[in-house]
């Protein structure tokens, strides 16, 4: 067995703290190793050539490349060894800059690291064995969850490329988010004035079916062969014949709905539509304060519904799709304001949320685009905005920033004052976070041009003086506290992950953050991916961000998926567990431990129970290699030969 091992300097990020020269000498000692060499960017294209050159003029049968972490190199590099006619899986890559070199600056302590690193993986390479991926059909349709400007820009790119896609949405309509504001920052744009046709298109493209007020029930299969279950819920109206006239919502005799829409700013009817451009516009009954379903009788709607849509028997329904990818575009939620008694949130009317405030300021809102304070509907004339209300706050547990507050509080104090000339705005700040394109000088506008009053400091308490607000803070640029009696206090409430953001990644097997905010593959190279492949990401989902950015990461996952459909097969991974039915004793702790549900049951001609895994589904994380008691399953590439190999090269050497 010859096996060359190629050094990497990368630069000054390995070489500036690892003698390479001494690791590659110390390499060339090895038992099979027959090459060891330095080169300063193994993974550029010089780089990769002088590989596959030595390979053939040193005749190597195994290779070994000392460089950044396999996260970043590892298919560049297996891709070249491949081509320079071994199989792919005859390479392993140390990791000696992440490991040895990024973390400490002893020069002599990092080379003997990076020496035993190298060790290592000389061990396993000449433990690997050659594996062949399978190929398999795709279906080229696609699932994209969460309909808000996200999750509709990702659906009609994909529809625009000629793919059926399944859109899901939880709430009655499509719009998300977006579909609540007044105007966008910073051009002052309506909001629904820009999202409307959108949303129209998504109802209107025949490659688009949408499932409004559904949620995912079930998620089986692997990537181009995904079995979805999808939970219609019931609306108590039968969509197919409702016009959407609002005869049912006028004639209502139940007003104390809570507004979901508007989040709880005025109350609503037990039956209504969301907004006036809803899709689907078509009426939803909310049995929690319906009095049919509550005392058993009322009937006013089914009475007065001149096409006879109202249907009190209505039961969810669940509907099954098949898809080969799926875009998560679930979006963001918001803390409650009970969650910030400090200000007083959820004990006083006239302390408000920024999407309460935004609800009031929009022409279809509750009050018709009139300030008005909760509290005696009087027309507010100083309000206080108090920023990263939740948010950068470690003692709630939300240490992040929301992003896009600081920018819709300058658009709020903008408005106001076109609302109401003589209005005062205030804004308690930390930081002013800005740095989109013309996001500054917006926030600047607003204070230049508006007469917005901005202090830099935390609002410490909120409490109420008469019809007043009294708000007690700090202003850490003069050095003094501050009390302003306010009529009206608005909350930049911090961007939460959706409350069912766990749930369902459980289903859809892919990661979350501590804050429950979905976990890309890598931040920077890959974006908008997981690690569960087929499975893309796109908008606020991933973690709070504004409408540019949500709307670049919908077009960014289509582009995903198109890249994925424009092959008719594709390749699995063949590093998955395989089953010894030899050795297998069918105790079925591997299927209950499995996340994926890749292993199933199998009878042999024999009688015999034992396991066998589904080759396709299996992500190859190992759970079940470690669960089995009698090491009947083994997961290719990374088998316990293997592994003992290393461990004895650093033990017993």
């Amino acid at each position: 067995m010859r096996v060359g091992v190629f050094i990497c300097h990368c630069g000054n990020n390995i070489a500036g703290t690892v003698d390479v020269a001494k690791v590659a000498e110390a390499a060339r000692m090895m038992p099979g190793v027959a090459f060891a060499t330095t080169y300063m960017y193994t993974c550029s294209e010089p780089g990769q050539e002088e590989i596959k050159e030595t390979i053939k003029r040193e005749k190597l049968d195994r290779v070994v490349v000392a460089a950044c972490s396999p996260r970043m190199h590892e298919v560049t590099f297996r891709r070249t060894v491949e081509k320079a006619g071994l199989n792919r899986y005859f390479f392993e890559m140390a990791n000696i800059r992440e490991h040895c070199s990024w973390i400490g600056e002893d020069k002599e302590l990092n080379t003997n690291k990076a020496v035993e690193a190298i060790k290592l993986a000389v061990e396993k390479v000449k433990q690997n064995k050659p594996l062949f991926p399978a190929k398999f059909k795709i279906n080229k349709r696609v699932l994209v969850i969460g309909g808000g400007v996200a999750g509709m820009q990702a659906a009609l790119d994909c529809a625009d490329g000629g793919l059926d896609v399944v859109l899901v949405e939880k709430s009655p309509s499509v719009g998300g988010m977006m579909a609540r504001l007044d105007k966008t920052f910073p051009t002052v744009d309506c909001s629904i004035c820009i999202l409307g046709p959108k949303m129209v298109d998504v109802s209107q493209h025949e490659k688009i079916n949408l499932y409004a007020y559904s949620e995912i029930e079930e998620i089986k299969g692997y990537v181009g062969n995904y079995q979805i279950k999808i939970r219609k819920k019931a609306t108590y109206v039968d969509w197919s014949k409702c016009t959407g006239c609002g005869a049912c919502i006028e004639k209502c005799p139940s007003r104390n709905a809570y507004d979901y829409f508007n989040f709880g700013v005025a109350p609503a009817r037990a039956i209504n539509i969301p907004f006036p451009q809803a899709i689907p516009k078509k009426a939803k009954i909310d049995a929690q304060f319906c009095r049919q379903f509550i005392k058993g009788k009322c009937g006013v709607c089914a009475k007065f519904c001149p096409v006879g849509a109202i249907n009190y028997e209505m039961q969810d329904e669940i509907v099954t799709e098949d898809v080969g990818a799926i875009i998560v575009a679930s979006g963001y939620g918001l803390i409650n304001l009970d969650k910030l008694p400090e200000y007083g949130g959820g004990r006083y009317p006239d302390v408000i949320s920024g999407i309460q405030y935004e609800r009031i300021l929009n022409a279809s809102g509750p009050t018709s685009g009139h300030i008005e304070r909760p509290s005696d509907h009087a027309e507010p004339k100083i309000i206080v905005f108090v920023s990263c209300a939740g948010s950068r706050d470690k003692s709630i547990g939300i240490p992040y920033c929301s992003n896009f507050c600081c920018m819709y509080i300058a658009k709020q104090a903008i408005l106001t004052k076109d609302h109401i000339p003589d209005s005062q705005s205030y804004v308690f700040y930390m930081d002013i976070r800005a740095p989109g394109k013309g996001y500054d000088e917006f926030t600047r506008r607003a204070q230049e041009e508006y007469g917005a009053k901005y202090i830099r400091g935390r609002v410490s308490r909120i409490y109420p003086k008469g019809k007043k607000m009294v708000v007690k803070g700090a202003d850490t640029l003069l050095g003094t506290t501050v009390e302003i009696e306010a009529d009206l206090v608005v909350l930049a409430t911090a961007a939460t992950a959706t409350p069912d953001a766990r749930m369902l990644a459980e289903k859809l097997h892919i990661s979350y953050d501590q804050n429950g905010f979905y976990v890309e593959s890598h931040p920077k190279l890959r974006p908008v991916e997981t690690n569960t492949s087929g499975v893309f990401l796109a908008g606020a989902c991933q973690g709070p961000k504004d409408i540019p950015a949500s709307v670049g990461q919908g077009s960014a996952a289509a582009a995903k998926v198109l890249s994925i459909f424009s092959k008719d097969t594709l390749e699995s991974d063949p590093q998955i567990a395989r089953v010894n039915t030899n050795v297998c004793v069918g105790c079925r702790k591997c299927i209950g431990t499995c996340p994926f549900g890749a292993i199933e049951e199998q009878q042999l001609r024999d009688g015999r129970i034992v396991a066998n895994v589904i080759e396709t589904v299996c992500a190859g994380c190992g759970i079940c290699n470690s669960t089995c008691p009698c090491g009947a399953i083994q997961l290719q590439h990374f088998t316990d030969n293997q592994l003992l190999a290393e461990v004895n090269a650093l033990c017993l050497t």
